[in-house]
C-alpha cells in the first residue's frame, strides 16, 4: 500500500539509510563474522580455540556494548575492541585486533545491493545532493557507490546516531539546504521515519513488510514498498 502526502516541490536534497535500505545487512554481517573466524583460526589459534564461532564471537560484540559505553555509537570501535578482549582472554597478541578487524571490516563491505538500489541512486542523485546517514560502519566508497552521494554521515563520526535530530540536521548542512527542504528515506520507522520528522524533514518509510505505522502523531509523508515506488512518487 502506497501512502504519500509528500510535497515535492519543497525536496531540495535527499538524506538516504544504507543498511536494510540499500542492502540486506544481515548476509553481510554474518560472511564477515564467518571470515573472521577463519581468520583467528589462521592467526590467533589460541583465541579460535575458545571463540572460534561466528555466535561466540558476537556475543563478546555485545558484551563490549556493556564494557565500553562510551562507544556505543562507533560500531568500528566496538567490534575492533571486542576482538581484542577474546584475543587478551585467550591469551593471544592484542595487537592483532588491528588485521583482525581490518580483515573483518573489508568483507562488511561487500553488501548485496538491493535490485532496485542502483537505478534508485542514479534516479535520485541526478535530481538532489544525496546525502548518507547511517547508524552504521558501511563505506559507500569500498563498496562502489561512493558517486551517488555528496556526503556519507555515520554515528561513528558524528557521535550521536538515529533518531537524535543532530544527525538529520548534518545530513541536512552536507547537503546545503535547510532541514525542512529535505526528504529522507530509510526502512526503520523510528530511527528512519520518526527521526526524520522530529527533526523537521520529509520522511519517506520504506515498509516492505506492510506493517501499519507503529508510533503516535502524523506518520510519514510516503510510506511505500519499494524504493522504485519512491523513485516513480517523485517523478
Amino acid at each position: 500500500m502506497v501512502v504519500t502526502s509528500l510535497d515535492i516541490a519543497r525536496i531540495r536534497a535527499i538524506t538516504i539509510d544504507l543498511d536494510d535500505t540499500l542492502w540486506p545487512v544481515w548476509p553481510a554481517i554474518t560472511r564477515a563474522e564467518a571470515a573472521l573466524a577463519g581468520w583467528l583460526a589462521a592467526h590467533a589459534p589460541a583465541t579460535a580455540a575458545l571463540f572460534g564461532d561466528a555466535q561466540t564471537l558476537r556475543a563478546i560484540r555485545v558484551r563490549m556494548n556493556e564494557l565500553r559505553p562510551e562507544l556505543r555509537h562507533d560500531l568500528s570501535a566496538l567490534r575492533r575492541e571486542s576482538i581484542r578482549l577474546a584475543l587478551t582472554q585467550a591469551g593471544d597478541d592484542p595487537q592483532l585486533a588491528e588485521p583482525a578487524f581490518e580483515f573483518f571490516f573489508a568483507e562488511r563491505q561487500r553488501v548485496d545491493l538491493f535490485e532496485d538500489a542502483l537505478e534508485t541512486l542514479e534516479f535520485l542523485s541526478a535530481r538532489y545532493p544525496v546525502v548518507a546517514v547511517s547508524n552504521g560502519n558501511a563505506d559507500v566508497q569500498r563498496i562502489g557507490i561512493g558517486r551517488y552521494f555528496r556526503a556519507s554521515l555515520s554515528a561513528t563520526r558524528l557521535g550521536v546516531a538515529k533518531p537524535d535530530a543532530r544527525i538529520f540536521h548534518a545530513g541536512a548542512r552536507a547537503a546545503g539546504v535547510d532541514s525542512s527542504e529535505v526528504l529522507h528515506v530509510g526502512d526503520d520507522a523510528l530511527l528512519d521515519a520518526q527521526g526524520a520528522l522530529d527533526a523537521g524533514m520529509q520522511a519517506a518509510w520504506l515498509n516492505t513488510a506492510g506493517a501499519a505505522w507503529p508510533h503516535e502523531g502524523a506518520p510519514p509523508h510516503a510510506t511505500v514498498p519499494s524504493l522504485t515506488v519512491l523513485c516513480r512518487l517523485l517523478d
